[in-house]
């Protein structure tokens, strides 16, 4: 299939495409008019990227990574990295749900029946533990 058959069919751009045969993710043949010809099996394989890029993980790091899962294979040094990753993702989970936190304070700030009577906190954290003070 050509370039924009496979664009179509994986939903990623034919811009997008390149840049992954360009970092060495996606291998296409060649035409005898030098265009791009893919496989069936370069479906999964951009599917599998775009999770992959959705995770977090850079092009560079997908570079070892996808010989290394088309092997079966992962060695330690790879699985560390991975590990690394994970604990990177963990964090910034963290972080988003604190920031969701204080937007549900915020929101519930503006939507106060009274909001005349309610004092303006110097930061949202504060109004988050004054709350689950209240709570307990």
């Amino acid at each position: 299939m050509r370039i924009g058959e496979l664009a179509n069919r994986t939903g990623v751009s034919t811009r997008a495409l390149r840049y992954y045969e360009e970092q060495g993710l996606l291998h296409p043949q060649r035409s005898s008019t030098g265009q791009r010809v893919f496989t069936e099996d370069a479906v999964p394989r951009v599917q599998l990227i775009q999770q992959l890029f959705t995770a977090g993980l850079s092009s560079r790091l997908l570079v070892r990574l996808l010989p290394a899962i088309d092997d079966k294979r992962l060695d330690a040094v790879l699985v560390h990295t991975l590990e690394n990753e994970r604990a990177r993702m963990a964090t910034q989970i963290q972080d988003l749900n604190a920031a969701h936190r204080r937007l549900e304070t915020l929101i519930a700030l503006s939507t106060h029946t009274h909001p005349e009577t309610v004092q303006c906190p110097s930061t949202l954290d504060e109004v988050s533990t004054d709350q689950s003070t209240r709570a307990a």
